[in-house]
């Protein structure tokens, strides 16, 4: 299992508008740099805004970041489409064998560990800005 595709496509979005900024961010126009459809862009977009993180008006083509690029994490995009909802990054099965030593301890076991390492993941997703992959996008553009 894999964290859902949106938090990438969110993540590219954001960059590409400001990669954009003087120029119209479309729907269209995002969704051939993703190499995507119109209407996947529309709806990760519905949820960027929803968060905050980008304006766009009905009717009128092109999103606008909301905030300053440094001031959206990568956690802020992740929360915004929704990967998980709040601590269930990790699915624990929920009927394991109370007759055997495993299944009856397992939950207690794991649970806090796996609550750990998603807190980790978003401790440093909640580290990085969108200015750091546009930076980072730059410098590696640079090196081409």
């Amino acid at each position: 299992m894999s964290i859902s595709s949106r938090f990438s496509v969110g993540i590219h979005i954001l960059s590409l508008i400001e990669f954009n900024k003087d120029g119209v961010s479309s729907s269209e126009y995002l969704a051939e740099s993703v190499n995507t459809n119109p209407a996947l862009i529309r709806k990760i977009t519905g949820m960027l805004k929803r968060a905050g993180l980008v304006e766009v008006h009905p009717g009128i083509a092109g999103a606008r970041l909301a905030k300053d690029l440094s001031k959206i994490t990568l956690l802020d995009v992740y929360k915004a489409v929704h990967v998980v909802q709040e601590n269930e990054l990790f699915n624990v099965h929920e009927t394991p064998n109370p007759k055997c030593l495993v299944g009856r301890n397992i939950q207690d076991t794991i649970i806090p560990v796996l609550s750990t390492a998603q807190h980790a993941m978003e401790k440093v997703l909640g580290n990085v800005t969108i200015e750091d992959i546009v930076q980072d996008i730059v410098q590696k553009e640079n090196l081409s």
